[in-house]
């Protein structure tokens, strides 16, 4: 019987065979924390009784959710990560370096690697054709301390996707519609894997997108295959010898396939306060915004950043509208600089806010205000989720986010 993608990447790990719903002991690759989960993650590490980590250089300790701290006790904790780094040998990445997942993406993570993290985007590194998933801090920090984990091996989800985009339309519009279409809790535990003629066609950065936001359907993981675009990818990237092919077996058992004509697809929006409340851009098109925020681990790429430049070069923002700018990482930071997409964006009237998870985290850089709305390229709007219940936050694409700061409305970008 033939593997998923899944279950060829859990099997290496666990010098077993797997199939799905066995539980496994497997080895972890890399293991990360960040300034809201890790101060747990040192304490449980202590309160066990480890005093050393099993790999401490794959052990990662990021400043980025709160960053630069907004508050004392918000900064003792950074104290704590840093001394706890330096004791252990444990990497840190401090303020202004990016979010844990793009760094990890950027420069560590490989195509059949095991990632856990104690935060649930973590599964952004299946864009790379990497196992990836978010755990509580405690079961991070016995991967920390003993260098493997216990999995579930998850049933797959096959999503294959034909056509191309029309215009207007970007992988964010994808991933949303397929979670309006199975629901915030229709892949629970399962690995979405994703294929088809669309997903060979895209770009890794589109890929991440996707696959950061398989978890707001519930999944364990979204896996993309390791193939053509991964070996560009990190061939560009400088990391070319650290690709290895990847992809399911032909005749592997899958629980569920979902066919998706990207030519179909339009640009939607999902409205507040669940991320599978999904409606088009005609339907909400009107709704008054009063800060837009173009970033985060979702969407703060380069590529990302490209899209709302296009559509904001020589225009001004909404004279009502704050419209907030956050890389997702130095390294995205200074590329977008180089190509004076920074330029454009203050001269539309934009803040640009350090690399980070920025107001997306809803503790600094943008907390709305009662009854405010904000249209976001982030992940999440749960109630609640950018500091005040009593705000409204619509998540869409760059595009859509863009068009809508220059009219103080939701607007269709095409």
């Amino acid at each position: 019987m033939g593997l998923t993608i899944a279950e060829k990447i859990i099997l290496t790990h666990a010098g077993q065979g797997v199939k799905a719903g066995d539980f496994v002991v497997a080895r972890v690759d890399l293991c990360l924390v960040q300034d809201g989960t890790g101060p747990l993650t040192v304490r449980q590490i202590e309160s066990m009784g480890f005093e050393s980590l099993a790999n401490p250089e794959r052990c990662f300790f990021f400043l980025d959710h709160a960053a630069p701290s907004p508050r004392q006790e918000l900064s003792n904790d950074h104290i704590l990560l840093r001394k706890f780094a330096q004791k252990t040998g444990g990497k840190i990445f401090d303020v202004g370096e990016g979010v844990c997942h793009q760094i990890v993406f950027e420069s560590y993570l490989e195509p059949g690697q095991i990632l856990i993290g104690a935060d649930s985007h973590t599964c952004s590194g299946g864009a790379l054709g990497a196992f990836a998933t978010g755990m509580g801090s405690t079961d991070v920090a016995v991967g920390m301390a003993m260098g493997k984990t216990w999995l579930r091996v998850p049933e797959t989800f096959r999503i294959e996707v034909a056509g191309n985009f029309p215009p207007g339309v970007y992988s964010k519009d994808l991933i949303l519609y397929l979670i309006g279409m199975i629901g915030a809790d229709g892949a629970t535990y399962k690995a979405l894997e994703f294929g088809g003629s669309t997903i060979e066609a895209m770009e890794i950065s589109d890929r991440m997108t996707i696959a950061n936001m398989a978890v707001e359907a519930g999944a364990k993981a979204g896996l993309f295959p390791s193939d053509e675009m991964t070996r560009l990818f990190l061939a560009r990237d400088g990391r070319g010898d650290v690709f290895r092919p990847i992809a399911a077996d032909a005749d592997a058992v899958y629980e569920r396939e979902i066919k998706i004509e990207a030519g179909n697809l339009t640009p939607l929006v999902a409205c507040p306060h669940t991320v599978d409340n999904v409606k088009s851009v005609e339907e909400v098109a009107g709704i008054p915004i009063h800060q837009v925020l173009i970033g985060t681990c979702t969407n703060g790429r380069l590529t990302d950043l490209r899209v709302a430049a296009q559509i904001l070069r020589g225009k001004q923002r909404h004279p009502q509208v704050r419209l907030l700018i956050t890389p997702a990482s130095r390294r995205v930071y200074l590329a977008a600089l180089r190509e004076g997409l920074i330029e454009v964006f203050l001269e539309a009237g934009a803040t640009i806010v350090p690399p980070g998870c920025g107001a997306c985290v809803g503790v600094h850089q943008g907390v709305l205000g009662d009854e405010e709305n904000c249209l976001s390229t982030q992940n999440r709007n749960f109630l609640g989720r950018m500091g005040n219940p009593r705000g409204n936050i619509y998540l869409s694409s760059p595009a859509i986010a863009a068009a809508s700061a220059l009219t103080g409305q939701i607007t269709d970008p095409r």
